[in-house]
């Protein structure tokens, strides 16, 4: 158990797990994915009513795998918040950190300055989906009276947690505005960024969506669609109980070609596609590539109840367009089929922004112990923040979307 340091927590206490296999997947997914949520705006996640990748088949399918663990500096010390009858209100994916790797939200420069000046910058508390930029609730707390004090309690835990194992720092990323507020309050550095989700304002199919473009921009798109499978290239769509190895395997060269290109060392192994391919097929779609009666590129998508999540893309041959065709107007076609409210094609790419993606804010939420450090962050921050305020406005001026006709007097 974790003293939470004394707060008005109600009848609560706190552990930490070092597996999420300690925490049974009903228990955990009670708070991860709230049955009774409901959506209140297609372009913010605090409504999302299941966010795979908090559920508890995806996170531990990373642990079962290695992807994440002690030996890969993702060290899972899940923090849990529990009634005195052992009932679990809350949870929070959190992990200590030997490294920034695989986080999206950069604070190497951070890490350098204080190893400069004689301080140790690792190990640091991350609660976030592992190598994902994903966005949605990081305090799981199960809906209902007890929410609020659960949430404080999550907090208290990660501040005692970060004492016990002399953390410099906690982070919380790609978390929703409503917990960013709540942290800025208990005095959290606040960090903002962007991301380009596609939101859907009620669009009936592809053609519905074309039509609110601007007229150059529709033209393009076509043309790339055209162009992209010219090269007698189809596409195919597989989910739920479809997914058969030889997919995975196709996949997954894909995968290690692109990762190792960017990343040197991709982060995910074979045996975590099998895994969730087992656990959590429904909420998997697979856009593949074919031609010649050979697999040639494809991108891995998550189906939330009200988001679709494109993540990883690879290829072995290069085809014009054929990136965006598999990654964005797939994702939006199988998006629009299912009614979702919007879809999120993960980190960076202001080419989005041209193929009707929209630019949106992402949050972040930092607490760091050294008081001189958190300071000079601080003040990085602020002008920070008024730099990503400037950017998504410029974004916005810059969306592909058809200009509403002037008035006439």
């Amino acid at each position: 158990m974790i003293d939470p340091s004394g707060e008005d927590v109600a009848d609560l206490s706190v552990r930490v797990v070092s597996t999420i296999a300690a925490v049974a997947a009903e228990t955990w997914d009670r708070c991860a994915n709230p049955v009774s949520l409901e959506l209140t705006d297609p372009s913010e996640p605090r409504g999302e009513r299941h966010n795979p990748f908090l559920s508890h088949a995806f996170l531990s399918a990373l642990e079962e795998a290695g992807c994440t663990g002690p030996r890969a500096g993702w060290q899972p010390v899940h923090v849990v918040v529990q009634k005195a009858n052992g009932d679990v209100v809350g949870v929070a994916p959190t992990y200590i950190k030997s490294h920034s790797q695989g986080e999206y939200v950069f604070d190497q420069g951070w890490a350098d300055a204080y190893e400069r000046a004689g301080g140790h910058y690792y190990p640091k508390i991350q609660v976030a989906v592992p190598f994902t930029p994903v966005t949605g609730r990081r305090l799981l707390v199960v809906d209902g009276p007890l929410g609020e004090a659960a949430a404080t309690a999550l907090c208290a835990g990660l501040d005692a947690l970060r004492t016990q194992v002399k953390a410099s720092s906690i982070h919380l990323t790609f978390l929703t505005k409503p917990e960013w507020d709540m942290l800025g309050e208990r005095d959290y550095l606040q960090r903002t960024d962007q991301q380009f989700h596609f939101i859907n304002d009620g669009y009936a199919d592809f053609e519905t969506f074309l039509a609110a473009l601007a007229s150059r921009k529709r033209k393009m798109i076509r043309r790339e669609r055209k162009d992209a499978l010219a090269n007698g290239i189809t596409i195919e769509h597989v989910t739920g109980r479809d997914l058969t190895e030889a997919h995975w395997d196709a996949f997954y060269r894909f995968y290690m070609d692109t990762g190792a290109r960017k990343w040197g060392r991709p982060y995910l192994n074979r045996k975590f596609f099998s895994l969730i391919g087992q656990s959590m097929p429904e909420r998997v779609l697979l856009v593949l590539a074919k031609r010649e009666n050979r697999y040639i590129a494809g991108a891995i998508n998550f189906i939330g109840d009200d988001a679709l999540y494109g993540r990883n893309w690879g290829a072995v041959e290069e085809h014009p367009f054929l990136h965006f065709e598999v990654c964005y107007y797939q994702a939006i076609d199988f998006a629009l089929s299912r009614g979702l409210a919007r879809v999120e094609a993960g980190a960076q790419g202001e080419h989005k922004l041209a193929r009707g993606y929209r630019a949106v804010p992402t949050y972040s939420a930092h607490h760091i112990a050294d008081r001189r450090l958190a300071q000079a962050v601080s003040d990085y921050l602020e002008r920070e923040r008024a730099y990503a305020a400037d950017a998504l406005e410029a974004y916005a001026e810059h969306a592909p979307f058809r200009r509403p006709e002037p008035e006439q007097d």
